[in-house]
């Protein structure tokens, strides 16, 4: 289940597996597919991670 954290006034979006965070839900669930069906991290993926 992705999940969502507001801070500082913008939702961020995590992916349930790995718990990285992006700015666009459609790329949390994008990469919690990825991690759940090869368990492991898409680095096409993951470029769009967010740090908090």
């Amino acid at each position: 289940m992705v999940n969502e954290k507001i801070m500082n006034s913008k939702k961020y979006y995590q992916c349930g597996i790995c718990k990285f965070y992006y700015k666009e839900e459609r790329l949390a669930k994008k990469c919690q597919n990825w991690c759940k069906e090869h368990n492991s991290c898409n680095i096409k993926i993951t470029k769009h991670a967010v740090q908090l």
